[in-house]
């Protein structure tokens, strides 16, 4: 065997821990957080400062490191949560959008929701948020031209559910929770005005073109149900 005379070790120091979706297991991990002191040695013993090293993140079952930018893609089970309301979201902003109380809108926002994870949703859950919410902003229609702040809350609340979702779908899942939206709004019949923004809304907040969005619309008021 050939003696290292010398070389630079770096020495590691835990700094935080939590849990990640590790890029090399594929699956959420414990992590640490480290960050490095790196020494010059001579025969294995460390003598000189060579600078520092990291911060890094350490899956604990693969022992990879990684750049601290994968603590920004979710553990599976907040990725699932972040779907599940997301589609809840949607679900009720098209259901306040429309106004409407048909028992075939609200059986058809209830499958949605509960396909999303919802498995407890019922028609009188989401009439009653619904309800709650129109009271609320004092209209029935969250889009109505004479509601222009309340168009803007509902706005608000669709981007802070999509937008942090958005960069982790493919483009067929942004477009999936987009045309579920759109199946709720056209089980009573065409778009309303009111509908239709709040799906360009939902289009914009999940990053797809406008001209997507309409296409997309347009796909789905052809489908038959």
């Amino acid at each position: 065997m050939k003696l290292r005379i010398c070389g630079t070790r770096t020495l590691w120091d835990a700094v935080g821990d939590g849990e990640f979706f590790c890029p090399g297991c594929g699956g959420d991990r414990n992590y640490r957080r480290l960050t490095g002191r790196r020494r010059f040695t001579v025969l294995g013993v460390p003598l000189l400062r060579r600078g520092t090293a990291g911060p890094v993140v350490e899956c604990a079952a693969c022992h990879q490191h990684f750049d601290p930018e994968a603590l920004d893609h979710p553990t599976t089970t907040r990725f699932s949560a972040m779907l599940r309301d997301a589609v809840h979201t949607v679900a009720l902003g098209v259901l306040a959008a429309g106004g409407s109380t048909s028992r075939t809108v609200l059986e058809t926002a209830v499958e949605t929701v509960r396909g999303a994870g919802f498995d407890d949703c019922t028609s009188e859950q989401l009439a009653t948020v619904v309800e709650v919410l129109s009271a609320d902003i004092g209209h029935g229609s969250a889009f109505d031209p004479a509601a222009e702040a309340c168009g803007a809350a509902l706005a608000i609340e669709l981007h802070e559910a999509l937008e942090p979702l958005a960069p982790h779908l493919a483009p067929a899942g942004r477009e999936s929770i987009l045309l579920q939206g759109a199946r709720i709004a056209l089980a009573d019949g065409a778009y309303s005005p009111a509908e239709r923004e709040v799906l360009a809304t939902v289009g914009g907040a999940l990053r797809l073109r406008a001209e997507d969005t309409a296409r997309l619309l347009a796909a789905a008021a052809r489908t038959p149900s």
